[in-house]
């Protein structure tokens, strides 16, 4: 069924107006809490709201510029630039002659640079402005100090289900294009949307809305929501706390051997839209890193990996990656061939030792005269194809970088330098 003539998005159609109608938030909200005593008093300060899409940071702003009766200013860092704020900030200074607040609400405030948050600062620091930021990032890493200092920074939590319940029966009851559309949605439906929703009321009415677009007769069943889902990102941001997040997650479960943790944040990231060669990339690292002799194959699966992530491209390479993913979580682990390039590392920085005389190449005469390669003995032409020689600068001679340890085919490799290096591997 089409939507009425309207484009206003369910979500801005449903936003609360008035204080009652806000759900969500109750340790900011509710009596003698920070945000309500700002509304409650009528005077506000700047403040940068931190928390997930869809937790009701621009609800909030709106709410706080209504109740303190300011002249309210919206921008959206994605779209907004210096010369904009500046116009907010001159329109401030007309404000302020006569006795009224100005908020300037800056919605995905991380994304503005160094230079551009600069732009507010001072307005901020004078009292001009009441500068209200949103962002979905941790603001310690995304907001400069200045700014940090001269505001106070609100953590919203992720709605819980009841919230959103809370808010998806309002829509459903309030909303005239739903009501008019004759709009139904299952008890069952109404839990397994909310439980996908991810604590993002944003999110929640959006999917509501695709649904409700494609439905027969406003009817929506579990198979027009799922077929609205997937038409509906999750978000994910890949340069913010989602992105470091999911990968710290899926590389955490490859080291901790749980192919099924491993294969499911894989698919977060494939259905939020990471790049496939980035995780392609991280597997080819982690084989080394993490796995490294004690499955040497892993290496040669994760470079085939990237290879064919390359060539294949999305959607086919979903397969590729899980067959990945799920062999390197699967293997035997092992770091030893990390600890031993860092400690031949460390080695390395100290001093520039000098190599031994008789592992020198010699292609004069004159440095076969000075010693070089002399007495050098050819592995090849012992027993085993090994010899008993010193091969480290005299200096570090017993120091030990690799130590393998006993997992998978590391095991033969411990046990055969344990039989070559006694004195070494005791």
């Amino acid at each position: 069924m089409p939507l009425a003539d309207n484009h206003i998005p369910l979500a801005e159609r449903c936003r609360p107006l008035v204080l009652g109608d806000f759900v969500g938030q109750e340790h900011l909200m509710s009596e003698k809490k920070i945000l309500r005593t700002i509304i409650d008093g009528g005077k506000a300060f700047s403040l940068i709201l931190w928390g997930e899409p869809g937790t009701g940071k621009t609800t909030i702003a709106r709410l706080i510029a209504s109740y303190c009766k300011m002249a309210a200013h919206f921008l959206s860092a994605v779209s907004a630039g210096v010369a904009d704020v500046r116009k907010v900030i001159e329109k401030a200074v007309d404000n302020e002659r006569n006795g009224v607040q100005t908020l300037l609400f800056l919605d995905e405030i991380h994304r503005f640079n160094k230079a551009q948050q600069d732009s507010v600062l001072s307005a901020v620091e004078s009292g001009i402005i009441v500068l209200i930021g949103a962002t979905t990032e941790n603001p310690s890493f995304s907001v400069i100090s200045p700014l940090l200092s001269r505001t106070r920074v609100v953590k919203l939590n992720a709605l819980g289900d009841p919230d959103l319940r809370r808010i998806l029966d309002n829509a459903l009851e309030k909303d005239g294009i739903l009501r008019e559309g004759g709009i139904g949605i299952a008890d069952a439906v109404k839990d397994r949307l909310v439980a996908i929703s991810n604590g993002d009321a944003r999110r929640m009415l959006n999917i509501v809305e695709t649904a409700f677009s494609i439905s027969e007769n406003g009817q929506i069943t579990e198979a027009v929501l799922g077929e609205a889902v997937r038409n509906s990102m999750l978000y994910y941001d890949r340069a913010g706390d989602r992105h470091y997040d999911t990968i710290s997650a899926f590389i955490k479960s490859l080291r901790g051997s749980d192919p099924d943790a491993a294969v499911y944040y894989l698919a977060r990231m494939i259905v939020s839209g990471e790049d496939p060669e980035f995780i392609a990339r991280r597997m080819v690292i982690f084989a080394s890193e993490d796995i490294g002799n004690a499955s040497p194959t892993a290496l040669t699966l994760a470079v085939s990996t990237l290879t064919a992530v390359k060539n294949i491209g999305m959607p086919e390479s979903d397969i590729i990656l899980s067959q990945c993913a799920t062999f390197l979580a699967s293997s035997p682990k092992s770091n030893s061939s990390l600890l031993a390039i860092r400690g031949a590392e460390s080695a390395a920085s100290e001093k520039d030792y000098p190599v031994p005389l008789h592992l020198r190449n010699a292609p004069t005469g004159l440095m076969k005269k000075m010693g070089y390669g002399k007495d050098y003995r050819y592995p090849h032409d012992h027993e085993e194809h090994f010899v008993s020689e010193t091969y480290l600068p005299e200096e570090i001679k017993t120091r030990v970088f690799y130590r393998p340890t006993l997992q998978g085919t590391e095991k033969a490799i411990y046990e055969r330098l344990v039989r070559l290096w006694p004195d070494r591997y005791k």
